[in-house]
This record gives C-alpha cells, structure tokens and sequence, in this order.
C-alpha cells in the first residue's frame, strides 16, 4: 500500500489542489522535517476535480506559508483511482471531498480515508475552502492544518 514500506504515505486531498491540500502538504512535510521524521513519510497533495492540474498554488497560500516560515512547492494534480493503493491515508478537507473520496474508492484498499480535521485539537473537523474570501481565510486554514498536523502525528504515535 505504501510506496516504501517502512513508510507511511499521506495524500492530502481538497477539490482543485490549489488553496487547502496544497497548505496542508506543506505544513505537514515542514512539520515532519522540524520533527526530524521526514524519512519515515511520503507526503503529497491532490484534489478531486481536475480544474487546476499543473498549475502552483493559489498564491494567497504561498502567500500565508512563507510568512510562517513553510516552504511550498507544488503542482496541481488530480486524484487518481490508483492513489488508494500508493497512499496509506487519504485526508481530505471537507465532506463533499470525503463523499468524492469514497465514491472513487475501491472495494479492496486498505487506504484510510477520512477528514483531515478530525485530527485537530481544538475539534474543528472541516477546513473550509478560503477561495473566493480574503487572506484571513488562508491564514485560518494555516492554524487549522498546523493543529491536525500535530494531532496526526501524535495519532501515529510520533
């Protein structure tokens, strides 16, 4: 299932991959790499539409992760059937990208696939999509994915 197996693999997943799986990604890697656990991880980022393939983040999201010190670099990329045998965990964003998610999703994968805001401390389950708002939105998103990050790894016990 994963693509090494000594480690563990997450796609982070919103509709267009361009706002909040993007973030996600790069909050989660930079958090890993802070960790020094990057190694044991494969991190990546999808969304369930197809709008925004090959194109780089919303650039309110480059905006927000560079003023917190989270390197971004990534291209838009659709999720693919195959991704449920390459990823160890899907974590997506809200319910609609949950409901596509296990519309798509094989009868025989093992993949986990869940709201990434169920690992949140402070309970906020869905991280909206900040689009058509102001940076603040992009900025709550930031706090959001930091806090689920956290709790993912302690999760995983690490």
């Amino acid at each position: 299932m994963s693509t090494t197996s000594d480690r563990i693999s997450v796609l982070f997943v919103c509709l267009g991959n361009i706002c909040r799986s993007p973030m996600a990604e790069a909050v989660f890697r930079h958090t890993v790499k802070q960790k020094g656990l990057s190694a044991e991880f494969h991190i990546d980022s999808a969304g369930t539409a197809g709008y925004h393939v090959g194109d780089y983040p919303d650039s309110r999201t480059i905006q927000v992760c560079k003023a917190h010190g989270v390197s971004i670099n990534h291209r838009g990329q659709q999720v693919s059937v195959s991704d449920f045998a390459k990823y160890d965990y899907l974590l997506c964003m809200d319910d609609s990208n949950l409901s596509n998610l296990m519309s798509i999703k094989p009868a025989s994968s093992k993949a986990k696939v869940q709201l990434f805001g169920e690992y949140d401390p402070e309970g906020e389950r869905i991280i909206e999509d900040p689009y058509y708002g102001g940076v603040d939105g992009f900025e709550h998103n930031f706090r959001q994915v930091t806090r689920a990050s956290l709790g993912f790894l302690q999760h995983l016990g690490k």
